[in-house]
């Protein structure tokens, strides 16, 4: 039980820390801070809308926040997950603009398909430079997001794939067997929001990432190599290997970033459509401490600030959009000390003898 109560504890705490800090920065600008809280709050939780919008973002931040962590326990650092989630993203919108004529069913079965499969092989390239080459993951993977965003900005001019309705950056429209926008029963309960029942992926795929690194031999083969190479290869393990099955991972969980923006959003491919997400999760994963399960609660709260920072922007005289991303990484800043905070708090209790029966 403590080891569950302690880190929440202390994540509680460093939140509220950083909210107070917060707040003294607004202050400072001359903002009450009470009305900065209500702002953001109302920004990210004040209605059906809000929140959905919310949701949106934080099914983003998640999918790309897992893609961090999984890399991390395979010691490696994935900076690529933006440019993973724009190449699943645009191949998703191509294979349902070339197959238009599918059932639904088979619509969904293929963009999750696609999305995995384009993230994958994006990512994968980075895993095999680093495993067999030496190359440095965040070097290639850097490089592999200009490539992408490249990539992506030549094949949407193509005539097969513009939109000639508007002078947008985008694909034309999907057909409605992969957009099915119009059939999911949270679209209308969120008020015609963003979100969309994808949303429901990062529950299923915390459960389901934590069970593979934490119950399976792989998984522990992955975590043995992040946490000493040299061991696991005497322990018999193939640490390239494993380097690359993470990045493979790491790489469809963040292409799963197009199933909800593609069949559950725009319905086809817009050229940037992402406000970095890929770069958001890399602090979504370390707020969770790469824990998969704990990544879900971590999103949502990253959601809230990264909404509520826009709003900011609106609704007061003295805070710029920047300043309110200051106070958004003050906060965040906060919560990254949770760990050091927690080591504290256990260290309080040992002195004292607090929770000894645990």
């Amino acid at each position: 039980m403590k080891k569950i109560l302690l880190p929440l504890f202390s994540t509680f705490i460093s939140l509220l820390m950083g909210l107070l800090l917060g707040s003294v920065i607004a202050a400072f600008a001359d903002e009450n801070p009470l009305h900065i809280l209500q702002i953001i709050w109302n920004s990210g939780l004040g209605s059906k809308y809000d929140l959905g919008t919310t949701l949106y973002y934080a099914n983003a931040l998640a999918l790309t926040g897992y893609s961090v962590a999984v890399a991390f326990h395979a010691g490696l650092f994935n900076i690529g997950a933006e440019g993973q989630l724009n190449m699943a993203t645009l191949m998703v919108a191509i294979v349902g603009l070339t197959f238009p004529s599918v059932s639904p069913f088979l619509g969904i079965i293929i963009s999750f398909s696609v999305a995995m499969m384009a993230g994958a092989l994006w990512a994968g390239i980075a895993g095999l430079l680093k495993a067999y080459r030496g190359g440095h993951e965040v070097i290639s993977t850097i490089m592999l997001n200009i490539i992408a965003s490249a990539l992506a900005s030549w094949l949407i001019t193509l005539p097969v794939l513009r939109n000639t309705e508007n002078q947008n950056p985008e694909t034309r429209q999907l057909s409605l067997s992969y957009f099915v926008r119009g059939a999911d029963p949270l679209v209308k309960f969120f008020m015609d929001s963003p979100t969309s029942s994808s949303i429901l992926i990062i529950f299923l795929l915390a459960i389901l990432l934590w069970a593979f690194l934490f119950r399976t031999r792989t998984g522990f083969a992955i975590r043995a190599t992040g946490q000493n190479e040299v061991a696991a290869e005497l322990a018999g393990l193939n640490p390239k290997l494993m380097k690359v099955i993470a990045m493979l991972i790491a790489g469809a969980c963040a292409g799963l970033v197009a199933i909800g923006e593609v069949n559950g959003h725009t319905g086809k491919f817009l050229l940037g459509f992402s406000p970095e997400f890929g770069f958001m999760g890399i602090a979504v994963a370390l707020l969770a401490r790469n824990q998969p399960l704990a990544i879900p609660p971590a999103a949502f709260l990253f959601a809230i600030l990264h909404k509520g920072a826009g709003d900011l922007d609106i609704e007061t005289k003295n805070i710029t959009r920047d300043l309110a991303v200051v106070i958004q990484a003050v906060v965040v800043l906060s919560i990254s000390i949770s760990p050091w905070l927690e080591e504290k708090i256990l260290a309080f209790m040992v002195n004292h003898k607090w929770g000894a029966k645990e």
